[in-house]
């Protein structure tokens, strides 16, 4: 399969493309950590190790994507990671207040978290599939 090259692109070498792998296999263990423990989803992948480690990742090869396919995968990726993070504190800040309303901000942070939970895992495999697929997000 030849890899595309963007307008003005260039392809990107083959150890990027397994790096670029590596990174989304890191984040898909975070989120699997996060439905199969007693964490939710969202908190495992913005707090787990292995997410921390494919966001350092992403920045130190960020550059080396650049003008190629993959660097949509890489924004893909820091998008995914730092969209989540703020639902995780929007979600914990609007239902802070409503802990003392009977509960109700319980309620509101697992409806919360189980919505952003599966937003990543949708992120995580769709980005995953079309890297495997040799395209851009």
């Amino acid at each position: 399969m030849a890899d595309p090259i963007p307008a003005g692109g260039t392809a990107p070498q083959p150890s990027l493309i397994s790096y670029t792998h590596w990174m989304y296999a890191l984040h898909a263990a975070s989120a699997l950590m996060g439905v199969f423990t007693a964490a939710a989803v969202v908190t495992q992948f913005v707090f787990g190790i292995p997410s921390i480690i494919a966001v350092v990742m992403n920045y130190l090869k960020r550059d080396e994507a650049r003008g190629t396919w993959l660097e949509s995968h890489f924004s893909w990726q820091l998008r995914t990671f730092w969209f989540a993070l703020l639902a995780w504190l929007l979600i914990g800040l609007f239902s802070a207040p409503l802990v003392l309303l009977l509960g109700l901000g319980i309620v509101t942070w697992i409806i919360g978290a189980f919505v952003v939970g599966i937003w990543i895992i949708y992120r995580v495999a769709r980005g995953w599939l079309r890297l495997k697929d040799g395209k851009a997000v």
